[in-house]
């Protein structure tokens, strides 16, 4: 009994030096982001968005980076500063995916809001400017907020030919020279989506533009929001904490935070039952199909592969791909395209 009782007392004192770092931190922010761009209770209350409901997704946020309740008002605040964080967005070798999953939103929930607040001082895919104007957004925002911006980085550096695969810009630099130009001024680097954190199918065999991920080019750490796209949520919620603690959420042994990529798809798929009942998907349609059996013998890498996608879903919450009734991809883990492949039939992994 006493060592459950200094067990708690240790975890009580351990997240009140927590807070107490949090409220220094976000004083700290107070005085040195710039002022916010939108005000985000007005913004909710004329999306139709309530206090409840924004207090219900402070609770659902807060719980999913792994902090207990107290840390909801210190959320709450980060929240109302998610637009003073400046965000410098490049693209390079990639489809455009990981944006598009972000702008196609439809229900005005509070994550997708926030999203629209966010201070993009640059991103090609949505601002107006072009060619020398373009450029010149780009080399003000990193003066203007040299180490204090967060750079987003979507799409894969192609290394071959001294990087000459990928030229950006009226200057024609190689993306690998506006990758280390820009993060050498970032306050931290954030990747978007497989392509920018391990390369994904650019850096497929046989990869003839030598693709790699972020990291693995520049040699710097990164904080990867893996997936084939990723959900916002997870950018989200990375964000937010960043906000709250001047810091990234704790990462795992490739970059990617532990409260979105903690766990196994396997481990919280609605399927799972049917897996331990030996009830599988034979063949696309049959019977099993039909009554909503596992799909690991249809190919699904879900045994292999660390994501909340069974959490958080997508399309507005709604479903994911296990659930709409085909098996996971493997798109948050790293050379997927080479080692989950094929992505339907039998799995090449016999254990799980």
């Amino acid at each position: 009994m006493k060592g459950s009782d200094d067990y708690s007392k240790a975890v009580s004192n351990h997240y009140k030096q927590l807070m107490e770092y949090c409220k220094i931190n976000q004083e700290r922010l107070d005085r040195e982001l710039p002022p916010p761009r939108e005000d985000l209770n007005e913004l909710l209350a004329e999306r139709g968005v309530s206090r409840r409901d924004f207090i219900k997704w402070t609770s659902v946020m807060t719980s999913a980076l792994m902090l207990p309740p107290m840390f909801r008002p210190a959320l709450a605040k980060a929240a109302e500063n998610f637009s003073r964080l400046p965000i410098v967005w490049l693209h390079f070798a990639e489809c455009t995916g990981c944006t598009e999953a972000f702008l196609r939103t439809s229900y005005p929930n509070v994550a997708d809001i926030l999203l629209e607040t966010i201070s993009l001082e640059y991103h090609e895919t949505v601002m107006a400017a072009a060619g020398h104007q373009a450029e010149q957004n780009l080399e003000k925002a990193m003066a203007d907020f040299k180490n204090k911006f967060v750079c987003v980085i979507e799409g894969a550096l192609p290394r071959g030919l001294n990087g000459q695969y990928l030229r950006l810009g009226p200057k024609g630099k190689t993306a690998i020279q506006i990758a280390k130009e820009v993060t050498h001024k970032a306050a931290t680097t954030v990747c978007i989506g497989a392509c920018a954190c391990y390369g994904n199918i650019q850096a497929a065999r046989p990869n003839p533009t030598d693709a790699a991920g972020i990291s693995k080019v520049l040699g710097i750490s990164t904080v990867n929001i893996a997936g084939c796209p990723p959900n916002a949520v997870n950018f989200v919620g990375t964000l937010l904490h960043y906000l709250m603690f001047g810091g990234m959420p704790p990462l795992d042994s490739i970059g990617r935070p532990i409260w979105a990529y903690g766990q196994r798809i396997h481990a919280v798929c609605e399927r799972r039952a049917h897996y331990d009942a030996g009830e599988f998907v034979e063949e696309w349609g049959d019977d099993g199909a039909k009554r909503g059996w596992c799909l690991y013998k249809a190919g699904c890498k879900g045994p292999y592969t660390f994501a909340n996608c069974g959490k958080v879903r997508f399309n507005d919450g709604v479903s994911w791909p296990v659930m709409a009734g085909h098996g996971c991809i493997g798109c948050t883990e790293p050379g997927f395209w080479d080692t989950m492949t094929p992505l339907d039939g039998t799995n090449r992994r016999r254990a799980i």
